[in-house]
């Protein structure tokens, strides 16, 4: 396959002046004064550095990295939003880009003139636009609202109708940033269909996501950007694994306020650990849930009961599990360390969180946490690996048997 995008040590850099606000005419004039020592003083913060890849055609490839990493930097180079300070990307086809909600929308025009306005941006003719508006507008779901001014669309409706109009004009490069967060999960889903179609038809796909689970089902391979630098284009599963080195101590783990420990029993911290008792923010699909947390109880209580929800990134639960304490422990009248383990192989990848709570059944709450220590399951290879984009539900199923019935 032909080689579609190159980035050769692309690098973006930023000066951080302190100092420099202003509120009044008078600040301006005087730190227009100050601007000679304010060079001196600045400090140069790279978004993105010698960073060289190469994409092929009709290849997906996944971009991930921790927040301030400097994906959403490369995309905007990439897309020519903004220039590099040093190095250069050759691509090979039209780029249509879904960076951030709106953009390249007008907020006075309505839903049918923003579909031509975009189009035109991308470079297409009024005939080639018309040819695909019904498509565009059907895919969306927005017919009923086409001739409203997009002012009054919501952050979903503008996303529904700009990622229609970047996916359906064709581009030889597609290129989608975290975005689709902002859709509802049924609108996902055919996002994520429609960019599995656009890598099939011959097109490339470049996917920037934090949830590593859509990423591992769509993407063969993946960057990893950490700090501005490119550490690893390979494998997904490589990939990811290596994501999660970078992840081992992440600050996601619930911690009670001074609020909750006026409470008679509480949770003083609750969090995820691997095998090693390290904090993590995702995990393996083939690695045991393991779920660390400190109960502290002022005086001893009777009849306590530890109660477990597992939801999923739609709040669903997706099973739950009740366990009397006297059973966990021999004294309840100090803080406690306690570990839930579920074996590994039972959810399937996506974005998960958890209800923790302490209570007496039938009597009293004395303490409730909600979508506390959220993390993402990630496929490691299991047999639905190669079924890019479909929705498997929430389990494996492992035990099953078949046979013939006379």
């Amino acid at each position: 396959m032909s080689i579609v995008i190159k980035a050769e040590n692309l690098s973006k850099s930023y000066q951080i002046v302190k100092g420099q606000s202003s509120t009044t005419l008078r600040d301006a004039i005087a730190n227009s004064l100050k601007s000679l020592r304010a060079k001196n003083e600045a400090t140069t913060f790279w978004a993105l550095n010698d960073v060289s890849f190469e994409v092929k055609q009709g290849e997906v490839l996944g971009i991930i990295g921790r927040n301030g990493a400097g994906k959403s930097t490369l995309l905007k180079i990439l897309s020519r939003i903004t220039k590099p300070t040093r190095g250069r990307a050759e691509l090979g086809g039209r780029v249509g880009s879904l960076l951030e909600v709106g953009t390249g929308f007008h907020a006075e025009l309505t839903g049918r003139e923003n579909v031509y306005l975009n189009g035109a941006i991308l470079g297409m003719k009024h005939d080639e636009i018309k040819k695909k508006f019904d498509e565009i507008v059907a895919f969306a779901g927005y017919e009923d609202f086409l001739d409203t001014p997009v002012k009054h669309f919501s952050s979903g409706m503008y996303m529904r109708l700009a990622f229609s109009v970047a996916a359906h004009l064709e581009p030889e490069i597609l290129i989608v940033d975290e975005v689709l967060a902002v859709g509802d999960m049924e609108f996902q889903k055919k996002c994520l269909g429609k960019m599995d179609e656009v890598g099939k038809s011959g097109r490339t796909v470049i996917f920037v996501s934090h949830q590593l689970g859509t990423i591992a089902q769509m993407c063969h391979e993946t960057m990893l950007i950490d700090k501005g630098k490119l550490v690893l284009k390979d494998a997904t599963p490589k990939v990811l694994n290596a994501y999660l080195d970078l992840n081992k101590s992440p600050d996601n783990f619930y911690q009670a306020s001074e609020r909750e420990k006026t409470k008679s029993v509480y949770f003083d911290y609750v969090k995820m650990v691997n095998g090693k008792g390290e904090a993590i923010a995702s995990l393996e699909h083939d690695k045991p849930l393991m779920l660390e947390f400190k109960l502290h109880l002022k005086k001893p209580i009777d009849d306590l009961v530890l109660g477990f929800s597992l939801q999923d990134a739609g709040q669903k639960r997706i099973f739950t599990i009740h366990h009397s304490l006297k059973t966990v422990i021999s004294s309840n009248d100090k803080l406690t360390a306690v570990r839930l383990t579920i074996p590994g192989g039972l959810l399937t990848p996506g974005y998960y969180s958890w209800i923790v709570a302490a209570f007496i059944q039938g009597a009293e709450m004395f303490d409730a946490q909600w979508g506390v220590c959220g993390f993402t399951v990630i496929d490691a290879g299991s047999e639905f690996a190669n079924f890019d984009g479909v929705d498997y539900g929430c389990v494996f199923v492992r035990d099953y048997s078949f046979e013939a019935v006379p």
